[in-house]
């Protein structure tokens, strides 16, 4: 598994809020208890708000988000694209000013138990940001209005129709949840990945087993 798609996927696990041991983690995995212990540091040296250590386990503090009356999703967007592309930097007064500005503004985030949001700077190249905001006036657009998606994955040439349910942001890393009615299952999908998007003009209302509160009891049961 490539280290990105690692650090995701160990981020969705964690944030159960329940104690993971590395060792579980390794073994769920299937990597080295050493590059486990790596990406840890990896992710809470991005900001990604995990508590732990080595010997004890680990688990994911409560998800933070900006407050709607002070920043639109836009406008948060556009402020993260900005700090990570200052980061990124050959000047190094500029990379540290973009860093402890996004530290202050992490400082005054409040609690959303409801929208998991990680702030800060994460693992994955700049380049994987932008990929996935092409995509986000349409997403937020579908979401908003219940509208089924058509698309295809980097890597998946194959068509599928998605029940978009909600937008997570875990630092640079954009993921889409929702039912994906090709595969009669809850998805979880990368949004840089996507590579053709088609807003159908279907619309889908929600039905036991396939709905928000669904997928959330799901994710609480398992691990």
């Amino acid at each position: 598994m490539p280290r990105t798609d690692r650090l995701v996927e160990m981020i969705r696990i964690l944030r159960d809020g329940r104690l993971h041991r590395a060792e579980d983690l390794a073994e769920r995995l299937g990597t080295s208890l050493r590059t486990i212990y790596r990406d840890m540091d990896r992710l809470i040296a991005s900001g990604v708000p995990i508590e732990g250590r080595r010997g004890l386990g680990y688990r994911a503090t409560a998800a933070v988000t900006l407050p709607p009356l002070n920043l639109t999703m836009t406008e948060l967007e556009a402020l993260h694209l900005g700090l990570a592309a200052v980061s990124q930097a050959e000047d190094a007064e500029l990379r540290e000013a973009a860093r402890t500005l996004s530290a202050r503004v992490d400082a005054v985030l409040p609690e959303d138990r409801d929208r998991a949001v990680g702030w800060s700077f994460a693992t994955p190249p700049l380049g994987d940001a932008v990929a996935g905001f092409r995509h986000m006036a349409s997403l937020r657009a579908a979401i908003r209005a219940r509208q089924k998606l058509q698309f295809t994955l980097r890597d998946a040439p194959e068509t599928q129709v998605l029940r978009p349910l909600r937008l997570d942001y875990w630092g640079r890393v954009w993921t889409l949840a929702g039912w994906n009615e090709t595969a009669q299952a809850f998805d979880e999908l990368r949004v840089d990945r996507i590579v053709t998007l088609r807003v159908l003009p279907q619309l889908f209302v929600d039905e036991p087993g396939r709905m928000l509160s669904d997928l959330e009891a799901g994710r609480g049961s398992s691990a």
